[in-house]
């Protein structure tokens, strides 16, 4: 499987890959550098704006972006100047500082869902959580009690929500069915251990078929698993620590991965690190649902 570098980003944290069909590029964010970048095919043209705040995770809303930050959601705009135009939706009380938000998208029907996640990862602490923000623009907790929410994402028809906790003392993936009217998830049942597999889960995709790709963070691996639980697939980067993919391209047939450069490590067996990676995955993803808000 031929996988391509497409940008040599060396993001510290690169997360949240989101295909634009309208301008048909790549956004996706570095979440410590605070930025919010921009890649097309067409030109081969990177750009990058700088917030204020870490962004986490992105969705497409009119004609800018809903983004989970630290302190909450909010609406971002890019600006000629290079910057990001902020404006909050609704501010989140963490249960303790030093957390921000992590992994998340929409689902079909446009409510915006982020987990959140304490900085310190290191101390292992249940204080994470999973929220929902509706098209109402009201922020529900949905689920408390996790470390690292992650892996994120919603079934075609948008009946089956998955979830994952990457931290290394979990290492699960759950399904849920998910009631998409009113947007709750419920009957949780554990879908994939990926203490049987290589990596950590993180950021996820779903194809066409339903099927559910997951970074497989410390692996340098992508996996496919089908609707039942089963692996179908693995595909590999030349980095260690993939963070999260995404279908893309004119047809959604390129499967983009974005990565972490960890700081004070030997990167002389990685030295990609921290790049974004197109690979061609064998099938197609869906367009990504905008927020409805």
């Amino acid at each position: 499987m031929h996988c391509e570098l497409i940008v040599d980003a060396r993001n510290g944290t690169g997360e949240s890959p989101v295909w634009h069909p309208g301008e048909q590029a790549l956004y996706w964010v570095d979440i410590p550098a605070r930025q919010l970048h921009r890649w097309q095919p067409v030109g081969n043209t990177h750009q990058v704006w700088q917030g204020d705040q870490m962004l986490a995770c992105i969705a497409r809303s009119g004609d800018g972006w809903v983004a989970g930050m630290e302190s909450g959601i909010f609406q971002i705009q890019t600006k000629a100047d290079g910057s990001l135009a902020s404006r909050v939706l609704s501010e989140v009380a963490h249960a303790q500082p030093g957390m921000r938000f992590n992994d998340g998208r929409c689902d079909r029907q446009g409510r915006f869902w982020a987990g959140s996640m304490l900085l310190d990862m290191q101390q292992g602490a249940h204080v994470g959580a999973l929220y929902r923000h509706d098209r109402e623009g009201h922020l529900h907790l949905q689920q408390a009690g996790m470390i690292v929410p992650n892996g994120l994402a919603f079934s075609p028809d948008g009946t089956r929500m998955y979830l994952s906790d990457s931290h290394p003392s979990v290492q699960k993936i759950w399904a849920f069915d998910y009631d998409t009217d009113t947007g709750t998830p419920h009957n949780p049942r554990l879908f994939v251990d990926m203490r049987n597999y290589p990596g950590r889960p993180d950021g996820a995709a779903i194809d066409q078929d339903g099927c559910y790709w997951i970074c497989g963070n410390d692996a340098g691996q992508i996996h496919r698993f089908t609707p039942d639980g089963r692996l179908d697939r693995s595909l590999s980067v030349p980095v260690k620590k993939p963070a999260m993919c995404a279908f893309g391209g004119a047809n959604f047939d390129t499967l983009y991965v974005t990565s972490i450069r960890p700081a004070g490590l030997d990167l002389g067996d990685q030295p990609l690190a921290g790049g974004v990676f197109a690979l061609n995955p064998g099938t197609r993803g869906l367009e990504e649902p905008a927020w409805r808000g």
